[in-house]
């Protein structure tokens, strides 16, 4: 099934403006997550204590709060999930064992008596495991790209895997900078970094360098085909030839992850964004910016090739002359 046949769209004559086009939403993305640190560290990367209650009837969060409030636990976030028989609670407060999960499930039955509840989830992270767990996180992300680029320069040429590599990057920041803007714009998605994005992250750089390699592939293919022709209309049909094929494979799992979005729940929901924007993402990158970097080294190798051939002085030879005896 093909749904562009025969297209003819000039994608790398527009390379520069998308350059410029990412570069100020990254910009204005980070300013954002500076600002109003709109990308809360999730418990497993700071510590700290969460449970997760299920009431039998509904039940006010304000109701919950003052629980706290008299029980020490003040400025603890408190959240629904989904119903308002759902309640997360999560405090950076730790003890030994299980002591403050403890006074938290004592206080909400001595507030709220007559409203029964089952704890459904109840989770402790030390400061020591959530600063591993954040150096980990980073240390992933960078073999990932490494991995990524090894692999890549002996597939294709070394062009091609910096390319890929800096296009992986440029998703993974253009990804942070829209989810701290959504944050921001929208309070209600309650994003937040945990082990669940961490891998919404990772499944983005294998998802995009995979699209980058079905790109990579068809131009290698024409390179050879076309080998009299200029390398800007060789990579331009390149990317035309390969268009229904992303956007079917790419469409249909932005579809999947969208259900899972509005349907997985609070659990799923930082996951779920994160991969839907890289899956966006990783799809623009693989035309406008590791392609266009490989066409721009290019057309640079091949004009500079032309003008030290120009500018090279021509040996001229000087003719002998015979000797005549007189």
């Amino acid at each position: 099934m093909r749904i562009f046949e025969n297209t003819n769209y000039d994608f790398l004559g527009k390379r520069k403006s998308l350059y410029i086009l990412s570069t100020v939403i990254i910009v204005i993305g980070f300013i954002v997550l500076i600002t109003f640190k709109s990308i809360p560290l999730g418990i497993d990367f700071i510590g700290g204590t969460e449970l997760q209650l299920q009431f039998q009837k509904d039940v006010e969060v304000s109701q919950i709060r003052d629980a706290m409030d008299e029980a020490g636990f003040s400025g603890m976030e408190i959240k629904t999930m989904g119903s308002d028989k759902d309640i997360l609670l999560r405090t950076p407060m730790q003890d030994e064992g299980q002591l403050v999960s403890a006074k938290l499930l004592t206080s909400i039955k001595a507030k709220i008596p007559d409203n029964n509840f089952e704890v459904l989830r109840s989770d402790k992270v030390g400061p020591k495991i959530g600063a591993e767990l954040r150096r980990n996180a980073l240390f992933a992300l960078l073999f990932s790209l490494i991995a990524v680029l090894i692999y890549l320069a002996f597939r294709f040429q070394v062009i091609f895997a910096v390319a890929s590599v800096i296009a992986l990057f440029h998703d993974v920041m253009i990804t942070i900078a829209i989810i701290a803007i959504a944050n921001a714009v929208v309070p209600g998605l309650r994003l937040e970094f945990s082990q669940s994005m961490l891998a919404a992250f990772l499944t983005l750089v294998g998802f995009s360098s995979n699209d980058t390699v079905v790109v990579f592939d068809r131009i290698r293919e024409n390179v050879k085909l076309y080998k009299n022709e200029n390398i800007f209309p060789v990579m331009n049909r390149s990317i035309n030839d390969t268009l229904s094929r992303t956007l079917i494979t790419n469409g249909t799992v932005f579809v999947t992850v969208i259900v899972l979005f509005i349907f997985g729940g609070e659990v799923n929901r930082s996951f779920a964004f994160a991969f839907g924007i890289g899956i966006i993402t990783g799809t623009y990158s693989s035309v406008f910016v590791a392609s266009a970097i490989v066409v721009d080294w290019k057309l640079r190798t091949t004009e500079t090739l032309r003008s030290t051939n120009t500018t090279k002085p021509s040996s001229i030879s000087t003719p002998k002359v015979k000797k005549v005896n007189a």
